[in-house]
């Protein structure tokens, strides 16, 4: 593992550093706590049973084919910029060479990281930066590890204590991810900034009306800075918006990676699905919003 990401991770069992085992592909600490690095790239910090698995294969399978067609890039151009100007004010460079102490580059954190497509994008917007990919997916963890050359990818409940030292974290991204603000709180620099992504009311309205999906809440934004705490002031928010133009088995995908998979009867979503017409368009509407330390 590169270790400017190395020097930030934290045994989740006991808190001490984490070294790479030389005789094992393996995480451990002083302690002897041991954490397997997965064939497939990725290190599992969890610490007994995860009370939930994430999104299946079935859901990232769809929404990394959604991601990679480009339809979301809105998401990943917002979420760049916004990173580049929160590591700007922080003062470290992201954009040149730090000093040679690893503790000088940015992290960047993505808290519910999915495939990694965004903290790719975020990465490849500050060339000297590095990042940290957390799911409790397995399926989306083996994406997210190749995801950008500079990232790393963890097995972490972000419900629990995460696997990172106080404090370590210049930037951290939560899209369409639970919040857990306590511990957002504590990773994140004094000075660092949580981008949270969620959607605007009229986000996906077309498919929430022709295929009866999940409805946002009209009072999603209140919620989201309600959910954080009190550990965090809100600085920034804007809504940044595309229109897709779909065919029926993308629409499909963009349904089938997001909650609405988990609440909706299979056999209906099918029979309105292949009742849209082509193409099928579609409105995403989201909002970024920025919050910084108290």
């Amino acid at each position: 593992m590169d270790p400017r990401i190395l020097d930030r991770l934290r045994c989740p069992v006991c808190g001490e550093p984490l070294e790479q085992a030389t005789d094992t592909k393996a995480l451990r600490c002083p302690r002897r706590h041991s954490f397997d690095i997965a064939r497939q790239g990725y290190v599992n910090l969890l610490t007994g049973r995860a009370p939930h698995v994430g999104d299946t294969a079935e859901m990232v399978a769809a929404r990394a084919d959604f991601l990679a067609a480009g339809h979301y890039d809105v998401i990943s151009a917002a979420l760049a910029a916004a990173a580049t100007d929160a590591v700007v004010r922080l003062g470290a460079t992201g954009a040149e060479p730090p000093a040679p102490d690893v503790g000088a580059y940015p992290l960047v954190v993505d808290a519910g990281a999915g495939t990694g497509r965004y903290l790719g994008a975020v990465l490849a917007a500050l060339p000297h930066a590095v990042g940290l990919a957390l799911d409790v997916s397995k399926p989306a963890l083996r994406r997210a590890a190749r995801a950008h050359p500079r990232a790393a990818a963890a097995l972490a409940d972000t419900w629990q204590r995460l696997p990172l030292a106080d404090a370590s974290t210049a930037v951290l991204l939560n899209v369409f991810a639970p919040r857990n603000g306590t511990e957002f709180h504590r990773v994140l620099d004094p000075a660092g900034t949580l981008l949270v992504v969620t959607p605007d009311t009229d986000h996906l309205t077309e498919l929430v009306a022709a295929l009866d999906l999940l409805r946002v809440a009209p009072d999603k934004a209140g919620r989201v800075t309600d959910s954080l705490g009190g550990h965090f002031t809100p600085v920034s928010s804007a809504v940044h918006r595309a229109e897709l133009t779909l065919t029926r088995p993308e629409a499909a995908s963009l349904v089938g990676m997001g909650p609405s998979a988990w609440h909706t009867d299979p056999d209906a979503l099918t029979a309105r699905l292949a009742a849209l017409p082509e193409p099928v368009r579609v409105t995403v509407a989201v909002r970024v919003d920025g919050y910084r330390p108290r």
